[in-house]
C-alpha cells in the first residue's frame, strides 16, 4: 500500500450532470461512512441515504455502496456516494468527506493502490486510462483486451519460458566440461529461436494497439490552391476549412480528429507553401514548416493539370513519411487515372467528387503501419513496445552467445527483466509517479 491515509475524490467528469458519485478509499472509510451517512451501510448493497455535513447539515441525498477490503477496486475498504451531479453539491459532498478523515485523492491514486494491493497488474492499470481516453471502437475493445489481463498474460507465458530456458543455461554453467553438449541435449537453441519469434508476434499485435492509442499526425501540404482545405473539408466530412478560389485563404494551421476504420487520425491543414511578402502569410507558412517535422505523415498535394508544381521545400524531410497526392484529376477526365503506375504511384483524387478517397485513407493506413490481421490488438503504450524490443534484442544476442555460456545466461537474465518491466514486476518509482500522474483524478 501507497501509506495509510484515506483518500477520496469525485469519481465524475467535471460539469453538471444527472448523477454525480464521490469515491472514498482506505482505513477510515468505515468512520467516514457514520459520520456522513449515519451508519456504515451493508457490504454491496446499494442503499438510499441522505449526505450529512459535519455540522450535520444536510448536503444532498442518494445512493451509498460500501466494497470491503480486499474485494473492492482498490483492494482497500472502498465508499461510493451517488448523489447529484451538481458542481457545487459534489464540491460539499467532497468537503464532507475530508472533514470526516479522508484526504484529496492525487491522479490516478485508486488505481495505483489496486496496483500496489495486486489487483491489476501495470498494464492493466495502464489500460484503466487507455479505456476512459479511448477516441473509437476500436481503441475501446483494444484497450478492454488489456484490461481484462490478456495481454499480460501473454508477455507472462513469454517470461514463464524464457525462465524455463535460463535454468537449463545456468545449470549448464555447474557442468562447464559438458555445457555444450547440455545445452544441445535439450535443445535450447531451437528453443530460443522460438521465443525469438513469439516475441515479435507479440509485438506486432501490441503495435496495432499502440496505434490505436496514439493515432496518427497527418499533414497536408502544398502549393497554394492545390485542394488542400477541400481534401481537409472531405476526410473530416464536414466544412472545417474555409475554401475560396484566392490563393493563401487559409494563413494558419486547422486542425481536426478523425477516424479510419477505428485509427485515430489529427489531420491538420495547413498554409500553403510559396514565396511571399504577407507577413501574416509568412508567418503562416513558418508554422507549416514547423508542423511538416512533426509529422508522421505528410500528404504532398499537387494538381493534375498543372506539371509545375515542385516540392522543393519538402526535399529535406524523409521520403517514407510523405504521400504524393495529385489533386483535381475531374479536371483532366478520363486520362486523370493513367499517368504513373506501379506499387509508388501518387494517389490520384479529385477532393471536389471523392473520386480516389477509398485509395488514399487505404495508402493512410498502410503508411501508418496498420494491419488488418485476424487477432484484435491490445491496447500497448510506446514503453511496452521498447520493453518487447529489449526482450526480444537480448533473446537474440543470447542465441549469438550461445556458446559463451555466461554471456547466454546474463543476455537471458536481462531479457527477462524487459518483459517484467511490462506488468510492473520490475519498474522504478519514478516511473510509478509519471504512469499514474497522467489519470484523472477519481481513478
Amino acid at each position: 500500500m501507497l501509506n495509510n491515509d484515506t483518500i477520496a475524490a469525485i469519481a465524475t467528469a467535471s460539469g453538471v450532470g444527472g448523477v454525480g458519485v464521490i469515491r472514498v478509499s482506505g482505513a477510515r472509510v468505515k468512520d467516514i461512512a457514520v459520520q456522513v451517512l449515519g451508519e456504515l451501510p451493508p457490504k454491496r448493497r446499494a442503499t438510499s441515504k441522505i449526505f450529512l455535513n459535519k455540522s450535520g447539515d444536510i448536503v444532498d441525498s442518494g445512493l451509498a455502496i460500501f466494497f470491503q477490503g480486499p474485494y473492492s477496486y482498490t483492494g482497500e475498504d472502498v465508499l461510493e456516494l451517488q448523489g447529484h451531479g451538481g458542481v457545487a453539491v459534489l464540491r460539499m459532498l467532497l468537503r464532507a468527506c475530508t472533514d470526516a478523515g479522508a484526504r484529496v485523492a492525487q491522479p490516478g491514486e485508486f488505481t495505483q493502490r489496486a496496483y500496489l494491493n495486486n489487483k491489476l497488474d501495470l498494464a492493466q492499470a495502464e489500460s484503466v486510462a487507455d479505456l476512459i481516453e479511448a477516441s473509437s471502437e476500436a481503441a475501446v475493445l483494444s484497450a478492454n483486451r488489456s484490461l481484462s489481463g490478456e495481454f499480460s498474460e501473454r508477455v507472462s507465458l513469454i517470461r514463464n519460458e524464457l525462465i524455463e530456458i535460463r535454468v537449463f543455461i545456468e545449470a549448464a554453467i555447474d557442468f562447464s566440461d559438458e555445457e555444450i553438449d547440455f545445452i544441445e541435449t535439450h535443445q535450447m537453441e531451437t528453443r530460443m529461436k522460438r521465443l525469438s519469434e513469439k516475441l515479435v508476434e507479440l509485438r506486432g499485435v501490441a503495435t496495432q494497439g499502440n496505434l490505436l492509442r496514439e493515432g496518427v499526425k497527418v499533414v497536408l501540404a502544398g502549393e497554394p490552391n492545390v485542394g488542400k482545405s477541400t481534401l481537409m473539408n472531405l476526410l473530416a466530412e464536414e466544412d472545417v476549412s474555409i475554401v475560396t478560389e484566392h490563393e493563401g485563404t487559409t494563413r494558419d494551421l486547422i486542425q481536426r480528429r478523425i477516424t479510419i476504420k477505428g485509427v485515430p487520425i489529427l489531420l491538420t491543414d495547413t498554409a500553403g507553401l510559396r514565396l511571399s511578402s504577407d507577413p501574416v502569410e509568412k508567418i503562416g507558412i513558418q508554422r507549416t514548416i514547423s508542423n511538416l517535422k512533426e509529422a508522421d505523415i505528410i500528404l504532398e498535394l499537387r494538381t493534375a493539370d498543372s506539371a509545375a508544381n515542385r516540392f522543393d521545400y519538402m526535399t529535406d524531410i524523409d521520403e517514407n513519411r510523405k504521400i504524393a497526392v495529385v489533386n483535381k484529376i475531374d479536371l483532366l477526365g478520363d486520362s486523370g487515372h493513367s499517368m504513373v503506375s506501379g506499387k509508388n504511384r501518387p494517389v490520384y483524387l479529385s477532393a471536389k467528387t471523392g473520386d480516389g478517397l477509398g485509395e488514399l485513407k487505404a495508402r493512410l493506413l498502410e503508411k501508418a503501419g496498420v494491419k488488418m490481421g485476424d487477432e484484435a490488438p491490445f491496447m500497448a503504450r510506446e514503453r511496452h513496445l521498447n520493453a518487447l524490443r529489449s526482450a526480444e534484442s537480448h533473446v537474440d544476442l543470447a542465441l549469438i552467445n550461445i556458446e559463451s555460456i555466461d554471456l547466454c545466461a546474463e543476455d537471458l537474465r536481462l531479457g527477462q527483466n524487459s518483459l517484467s518491466e511490462v506488468t510492473g514486476e520490475f519498474v522504478a518509482d519514478d516511473l510509478l509517479g509519471e504512469i499514474f500522474s497522467s489519470f484523472c483524478v477519481g481513478k
